[in-house]
This record gives C-alpha cells, structure tokens and sequence, in this order.
C-alpha cells in the first residue's frame, strides 16, 4: 500500500504540534486515573472499558498514541501495549516519558492505515483521537479488524458528530448547521492543520459491520458544569447541550 495521501502533512502538522502536546502529556502520564478527551471524563463514571482486571496479561494496540499515556495507563492495568505513530517528534516524547515515569513498552512508528503486524496480533485496541480521527476510517478500522484476534475489542473515541457539522472553518462551534450531514468524511479546516476524518453516524455502523465488528456501545460524553478548556473550536456551553465527543465501544466477531 502505498502512503495515503494526506499523511505528510499530517505527519509536519503534529511535529510542529508537538511542543504545545509535551505538557499536557506529562501530565497525562502522571494520572492515576483513567480519564477520556478533552473533558476529562472518567472512566469510573463512563465505565466505557469495563471491568478494568480485564486488561491484565493482553496485548494491547494504541493507534495514534502521540506521546503514549493511554499506552502508560494500559500498562499500569497489566497489559501489554504497544503503541504506534506516525509522528517522529510525538514518539520522541513518549519515549522521554518512559524514562521519567519508568514505564516501558515498544513505540513503533506507522501509520494506522498499514500496520506492521501479523493477523490476530492482539486482543485489544484503542485510539483516543489520533487515527480515530486523523487516519481515514475505510483503511484503518479494517486494519484494527485485522490485526485483532476473534472477539477483540476495539474502542475509540471521536469528535461528536455535531461538532463537526456546527463548527466552521475557524472559530467555535455555532447552534447551526455549516456542513452537510450527507456525504462528509474529510474535512479541511484550514491549510496549516492536519486533514480530519468524521464518518456520519450510519455510515460509521456500516463501515464497523462491515469489517466484521459487532457494536456493543455508543457512548456521548457531555461536558462538567462551568469547566473551560485550552481548545478554541468548543465551548463548555455548547459541549453542556451537545455531545462534543463520542466514544465507540465495538467487538470483533
């Protein structure tokens, strides 16, 4: 398979990215608890992964790990994660916070769409953003059907599909409509950020039974009352009457 097309300037947008992620990641790495997107949801509230002992002893897949503290969190549960990313600069500091944090597991850059590994690698994968939204959704959710074993779980976690059809090119999401519902996959924000991917809802279901998953759950997150956030495309008002995230809970058959 040859690159997509769109992934180099994915790749220069989240190594310029990367600075203003270092942060924010260390701190990801330091958290005891698992929490989701940019809310911060726990997941002792969400129960999105359920019985957490699950974990313990497989082998697990972050597709679009950044600076891998889903990965960090995964190993604390006793699992065996392995991430994976594109971006050099964005593994660069996933591998400095191994050191810090004295957490250890491979980081292998790839790209979701074509991953280096066998068929029934693993018995889990995950993708908070990264290739859930930053990876087309008709290469890399076959991909993690394939690298999944019979009855592997697959959860990740998305824009809200009103987010994408009430936020406009620049600025935060609006109580109307810009884009059509129909149709949209790719959108292009602006020239110096990285294309996106956002799959309408039906056909999201299709693509996952498609590719051989069962969908167990849906799960939308709402925002805390009177929480603000550093992203300038949501607000807490709207995120408090619009699901701005989404988590997708799905098996393999």
């Amino acid at each position: 398979m040859t690159e997509p097309d769109y992934l180099a300037r994915t790749r220069e947008a989240w190594g310029k990215m990367s600075e203003d992620f270092f942060e924010p990641g260390r701190r990801a790495w330091g958290q005891k608890e698992w929490t989701w997107g940019i809310w911060n949801a726990p997941e002792s509230e969400l129960k999105a992964l359920g019985d957490l002992a699950w974990f313990k002893g497989k082998r697990c897949i972050e597709l679009g790990c950044g600076t891998g503290y889903i990965s960090a969190w995964l190993n604390r549960l006793g699992a065996y994660p392995t991430g994976i990313d594109p971006t050099p600069e964005q593994l660069a500091s996933a591998r400095l916070f191994q050191k810090e944090f004295g957490i250890e597991f491979p980081l292998i850059e790839a790209c979701a769409e074509k991953l280096p590994f066998d068929d029934a690698s693993f018995d889990f994968a995950i993708s908070e953003y990264g290739a859930a939204i930053w990876s087309d959704p008709h290469q890399w959710i076959p991909e993690a059907s394939r690298v999944l074993k019979p009855g592997g779980r697959l959860v990740f976690l998305r824009n809200g599909i009103l987010t994408s059809l009430c936020t406009p090119s620049t600025g935060p999401a609006t109580n109307s409509l810009v884009r059509d519902y129909f149709g949209m996959n790719r959108i292009e924000w602006t020239e110096n950020e990285p294309e996106e991917f956002h799959l309408p809802t039906g056909p999201m279901i299709r693509l996952l039974r498609d590719s051989g998953f069962e969908i167990e759950n849906l799960i939308e997150i709402q925002a805390p009352d009177g929480k603000e956030i550093r992203f300038e495309y949501i607000t807490s008002e709207w995120a408090r009457r619009w699901p701005s995230e989404e988590i997708w809970i799905a098996r393999k058959k």
